[in-house]
């Protein structure tokens, strides 16, 4: 079967029983083990067209994998296509666009665009692969200033489920443009992108850390800022429970704190005048919070740079008050054993409640913020950590959306919640889209 198949592609083509086929299905997420019955590694959208068009003769459905960062369900069967081979990138200085194969990474592209003075509107780790970001929505340290990922997108180009190769932007395809800014699944597979950036070269971003006992008076003290914190801020909160590892900083190393992530586009004399209350809600034990270059936005989260298995969950969530504070330092605040390394809340609004003309599939515009859990130690994967996310869902509910978005959503991947991912005239339209240009399920993943 893989040798008819690597006849007609470049790259490499292999069943579990070869030589490297275990490290190419490997995700950045190392929590799922994928066991597909046939990889391909693409080089080109000519190479993932020919291993759509062969899924599609031989009854297979087809699953995309860049770094494998949402990798939280593992696949066991079909033909996986990997693209992290496509990894050209073009920055065009004088229309302030990049260009780029799907298995680029958002480090990468940072990286080549500053060197412009320039900056793509992405998430907050550098590590995640352009192509899963973006067809999720995506949101990062520069949300409120600026939006969803997507909504910067100028182009894909793309390998429908009958194996055609199409350019799906304003004017071709528009309904496929439309969702593939933030309808994430069942749409084809994303082999380039072209994306506007914007110009930036510095900020004032970082972090504020406070020690266990300080965290609740700074975790109030950031609730009620984010009430009538300027649009062009965006910030979050997360409680840290770090281990005593050596890979940890000292300084942090076996501490529960809080840390306050801040990111402002503009002059450092008004980010700083911005930052000022949350720097007197309570004694800062840490601060990394200055101007910094936008090259180095990344470090306002610092989130991991190797591959660690990680079970995520999320939701979003109406506006907040203190009685959410309440609930959320009563699950995850000082004195409290929660068994997550991290729990954040971010603050939506501003830019991303708008969205672009023309309209885009992204979930998620209704949002205020995001809660969000991410825990690391594999024996409390199976019972422990789901139900004490349950338990905090039960907790949150009167400030809990309905929908939610499929990059943040986490576990537990289920029919029902992908059912009420996005609101029903938005699912509506993906279904039909879905369809016209996947007729025969290709992308379908089997119940």
């Amino acid at each position: 079967m893989s040798s008819t198949l690597s006849a007609q592609v470049k790259g490499p083509v292999l069943a579990p029983y070869d030589e490297g086929y275990a490290e190419e299905v490997a995700p950045w997420n190392r929590a799922s083990t994928h066991t597909p019955a046939l990889v391909v590694g693409a080089t080109s959208a000519d190479d993932v067209a020919a291993a759509v068009r062969y899924a599609a003769d031989h009854g297979l459905h087809v699953s995309v994998q860049g770094t494998g960062h949402g990798a939280e369900v593992p696949v066991t069967s079909g033909l996986m296509i990997t693209t992290r081979r496509m990894d050209g990138l073009t920055i065009d200085r004088v229309r302030r666009t990049a260009t780029m194969g799907a298995g680029m990474t958002w480090r990468a592209v940072i990286a080549a665009a500053s060197a412009h003075g320039l900056l793509p509107v992405a998430g907050p780790a550098g590590t995640v692969g352009v192509a899963g970001l973006l067809l999720g929505g995506g949101i990062g340290p520069l949300a409120r200033s600026h939006g969803f990922a997507s909504d910067y997108v100028e182009s894909f180009t793309v390998v429908t489920g009958t194996g055609e190769i199409v350019r799906a932007d304003h004017t071709d395809h528009p309904d496929l443009f439309w969702a593939l800014r933030g309808g994430k699944f069942g749409l084809g597979v994303v082999t380039e992108v072209t994306i506007r950036l914007v110009e930036l070269e510095s900020l004032y971003g970082g972090s504020l850390t406070f020690e266990e006992g300080d965290i609740e008076a700074a975790f109030r003290g950031w609730v009620d800022y984010t009430a009538t914190a300027d649009p062009r801020v965006t910030t979050s909160a997360v409680i840290l429970r770090l281990p005593p590892f050596d890979t940890v900083p000292e300084a942090l190393r076996g501490r529960t704190v809080l840390t306050i992530r801040f990111a402002y586009p503009g002059p450092a004399e008004e980010g700083a005048r911005f930052a000022a209350p949350l720097r007197s809600a309570a004694p800062v034990y840490l601060d990394a919070l200055g101007e910094m270059p936008a090259a180095d936005i990344a470090r306002i989260h610092n989130d991991p740079t190797e591959p660690v298995a990680v079970q995520p969950y999320g939701g979003l969530l109406r506006e907040i008050d203190q009685d959410f504070a309440t609930a959320y330092l009563s699950s995850f605040g000082p004195g409290v054993d929660a068994p997550f390394l991290a729990a954040e809340v971010r603050h939506f609004g501003g830019a991303t409640h708008r969205d672009v003309d023309g309209g885009s599939a992204v979930a998620g515009r209704a949002a205020s913020y995001a809660s969000g859990m991410i825990g690391v130690r594999p024996d409390l994967f199976e019972t422990v950590l789901p139900r004490a996310a349950d338990e905090w869902w039960s907790r949150a509910e009167p400030w809990l959306l309905a929908e939610n978005n499929p990059n943040l959503m986490g576990l537990p991947v289920t029919p029902d919640r992908l059912a009420t991912m996005w609101p029903e005239p938005i699912n509506t339209r993906l279904g039909e889209v879905r369809w016209r240009y996947d007729p025969n399920g290709v992308f379908l993943k089997p119940a």
